[in-house]
């Protein structure tokens, strides 16, 4: 089996290679994650590869536990002088490794996150299957960086292309990867989706930022 920090260190080259070939006019357009443009996703991740455990206790201290204030600063740590610069930095970078680098939370971060810069620019990436499998059983089984278990709380969810089934109740339906974005809060894989319980699962995404 492959380490998940190996299969980090694929998926983070693989969208390297994606963001080498943008233009700066799409290094500044919109993704799924809220507010932040291409370049803010990247220096995102590229920032959380550079935290251990006890940095980012004393970041979110300083933060006085606010998530978005803790994220602004270490993201403007970690962006470079031009979208080229931070990218370079990004390259260089490791796995995440919070809490541990064989985790699938790192992993899941660094799927997620890629899905928000590439899925607006048209840029089509198969993860890592081994991966991305451990990645959504983790999503479903615990809330950790995103509220992912409690999000898909009471609903069935059922890969239509993985050997992935969790919980009871209504039924989702679809891709391996909508089904973790969707755990990950993302409401535009919803039409990727398909079962009695999809709308609950759209009336709760509208309420997470």
């Amino acid at each position: 089996m492959t380490s998940l920090s190996e299969i980090q260190d694929r998926e983070r080259s693989a969208l390297v290679d994606d963001l080498r070939t943008l233009t700066f006019e799409q290094w500044r357009s919109p993704t799924l994650c809220d507010t932040w443009d291409v370049e803010d996703v990247v220096a995102h991740l590229g920032a959380a590869s550079m935290l251990s455990t006890w940095g980012w206790i004393r970041s979110i201290v300083g933060a006085r536990f606010d998530s978005d204030v803790h994220n602004r600063r270490r993201l403007e740590e970690f962006r470079g002088a031009t979208p080229a610069a931070t990218l370079e930095r990004f390259a260089e970078t490791g796995p995440i490794g919070l809490p541990s680098r064989e985790s699938p939370a790192g992993l899941g971060e660094l799927v997620v996150h890629a899905e928000d810069i590439r899925r607006p620019l048209g840029i089509r990436h198969e993860p890592d299957a081994e991966g991305l499998l451990a990645v959504a059983r983790f999503f479903a089984a615990k809330d950790f960086a995103v509220n992912s278990r409690s999000l898909v709380k009471g609903l069935r969810l059922m890969a239509t292309d993985a050997d992935f089934r969790s919980g009871s109740g209504p039924e989702v339906g679809g891709p391996l990867l909508s089904l973790v974005l969707a755990m990950a809060g993302r409401p535009a894989v919803l039409d990727d989706l398909s079962g009695d319980g999809v709308p609950e699962l759209s009336r709760r995404t509208a309420g997470v930022r």
